[in-house]
This record gives structure tokens, C-alpha cells and sequence, in this order.
């Protein structure tokens, strides 16, 4: 859900409309005609962000694994035909939509000059020094956004490698840090500083402004954990208090809903290997706990939602 929630904020400093409530309901095949289309945005989101931490177990941070991230990122929605994966081959530009080149806010480096650029940021990332790392990765970051190696989607890569640098740095076992939740709060600021960067070389201010992003997250994420922790343990106490004979089945079905909080009957009766009936019936149990609440308003196809875990993330 951490991964999720990121996702969705990073998405919609972009533009994007989707909600998490968007996002969880597409993962689960529940179809609504209210939906925004740019869903399929962040789900290639959470996709590139997944593939991305299991691809730093086998290889090293570098340009490679960012061109990699970026093909998926894009794959099938808007920028789909603006090479994906591939650095670019033309000269691109920051600024109001509509405005030229002579207009822009800001132009990165042409084409020529971005092999170079990209190699001297993969040596600086893999540089040994006393630099602390959070500092380290909030320079990349900086330099990472002035660069703009791609057409599309930079934005977003760059956001990305934030949790790809704290994963490989083991500063993070897991990406629990939402720092664009912070970013999208303060969007205007963030946009600012990093020009601020290139304008007047002013690194002090956008690191002031990143480690301040870092901190008030992580409390965040933290007292997150902290209440998944407790509903969780709640959760199981009334499930071991009240479900009799089908307790051992049902805590099989709330560990999963931690991963997928969007559940069907089909679902309950895969994962537990009851019949169709005996897991109705089990839904059925956790509708009267109040611990499951049904999504669609159908009296078919079905879907549940563990709305007081959804809520934790949507929430904040």
C-alpha cells in the first residue's frame, strides 16, 4: 500500500486524476464508468517500482536499469510513443504548455551532451566518500530532474529513484516512503528550488527542503505502521473471539487483504481451498464484523473492501 500510495502522488504531480481508490479498484477488475483513464499511469507506476527493487538484486544502480524502469513506466499509455526507454534524441523543454524553446523556463542539455551527462551521474552515485546519503540522494535527485534525459516521464523516473537509491543504500528494506506525498503538498516549492539550482546554484535550500521531506514522512509512515499494526492485531483478536470452527481460515484471509484489500468469495475459496458456499459464508462473517463492507452495490460479482485499512493511506 506504501508503494500504492506512492504512486498515486507521484502520478498526480503530473496530472494525473486517479485516486488510491481509483488505483485499487482497476488492480481488482472492478469495472466503473467514473473512472479517469490515466489509471493504467499508475499501475504502470507501482509495476516500474516493483520491478525496479527486485532488478537491484541483481543489478547495480546504473543508466541501464533507469532506461529499463522507464520502458515500463510508459508501456501503453500517454508518452507510449515518446521512446520509451530510450534517452532522447531531440532537444526538449521546461515551461508553460504551449511555450517554444525561446520561451521555456528552462532547457536541459541537448542531446549531444547527455551521454556524458548520464555517465558522470552514474560515477557519482557509485562514488565512495563521507557524504552523508540522504544528502547524496537528494543531489541525484536534483541532478537526475536537470538532466531530463527522457521525453516523457521524468518527473516520475526521478521520483523513483529516490526509493531505488534508499533500497540499494539499505537506508530502506522495503519502499515505505511516500516523499511525493510532500512534494505534492508543496509543489510549487519543489518545482522552484530544483530551478533555483540551475538558475543560481542554490543546492543549500533544495537539500533544506528534501531532508525536511524525508523527515516529515518518515514520522508519517511510521505512525501508519504503528495503526496498521494495531487494526491488524484487532482485527485477529475479534476473528480468534468470534469465528468459531472457521478462524484458521479466516485469518488465512485477513493476512492477504494487507496485500490486496479488494476481496471476492472466488478469492476466499482459492486462498483457503473451502467450497463457493462455505467461503460466501465466511464473507458473509466478516460483513457482520464489520470488517469487510461490500464495494459494488451488486448482488452479483461481488466485491469486498477492507475499507479501515484502505482508509490508513487514503486518508492522509
Amino acid at each position: 500500500m506504501y508503494v500504492r500510495k506512492e504512486a498515486v502522488l507521484s502520478s498526480q504531480i503530473e496530472g494525473t486524476q486517479s485516486s488510491l481508490n481509483d488505483l485499487l479498484e482497476a488492480e481488482a477488475n472492478i469495472m466503473s464508468a467514473h473512472r479517469p483513464l490515466d489509471v493504467d499511469e499508475v499501475l504502470n507506476y507501482v509495476n516500474a517500482m516493483k520491478y525496479g527493487i527486485n532488478r537491484l538484486t541483481e543489478l547495480p544502480f546504473s543508466i541501464r536499469l533507469i532506461k529499463e524502469i522507464h520502458a515500463r513506466l510508459l508501456e501503453g499509455v500517454r508518452g507510449a510513443e515518446r521512446e520509451p526507454g530510450e534517452v532522447r534524441r531531440s532537444q526538449n523543454w521546461i515551461g508553460p504548455g504551449g511555450c517554444t524553446l525561446t520561451e521555456a523556463t528552462f532547457v536541459p542539455p541537448s542531446p549531444f551532451e547527455l551521454a556524458q551527462a548520464l555517465s558522470d551521474l552514474e560515477k557519482f552515485v557509485h562514488a565512495e566518500g563521507a557524504m552523508p546519503a540522504l544528502v547524496k540522494i537528494g543531489l541525484i535527485h536534483a541532478q537526475f530532474e536537470t538532466i531530463h534525459p527522457f521525453l516523457d516521464g521524468n518527473g516520475r523516473i526521478g521520483r523513483l529513484l529516490i526509493s531505488f537509491l534508499l533500497f540499494e543504500s539499505k537506508i530502506l528494506l522495503k519502499p515505505v516512503l511516500y516523499l511525493s506525498h510532500y512534494f505534492k503538498q508543496h509543489r510549487q516549492r519543489y518545482y522552484d528550488l530544483l530551478q533555483n539550482i540551475r538558475d543560481n546554484g542554490d543546492w543549500e535550500t533544495w537539500l533544506k527542503f528534501f531532508l525536511t521531506a524525508v523527515s516529515e514522512v518518515s514520522l508519517e509512515a511510521t505512525e501508519t505502521a504503528r495503526q496498521i499494526v494495531a487494526l491488524r492485531e484487532h482485527h485477529r483478536r475479534r476473528i480468534v473471539a468470534s469465528f468459531g470452527r472457521a478462524t484458521a481460515n479466516a485469518l488465512t484471509v485477513l493476512e492477504s487483504l494487507y496485500s490486496h484489500p479488494i476481496i471476492t468469495v472466488n478469492n476466499i475459496a482459492t486462498m483457503t481451498g473451502v467450497s463457493f458456499t462455505a467461503a460466501n459464508n465466511l464473507m458473509s462473517r466478516f460483513v457482520e464484523e464489520k470488517i469487510l463492507v461490500e464495494a459494488t452495490g451488486q448482488s452479483r460479482n461481488r466485491q469486498f473492501r477492507y475499507s479501515d485499512y484502505i482508509n490508513l493511506f487514503a486518508s492522509r
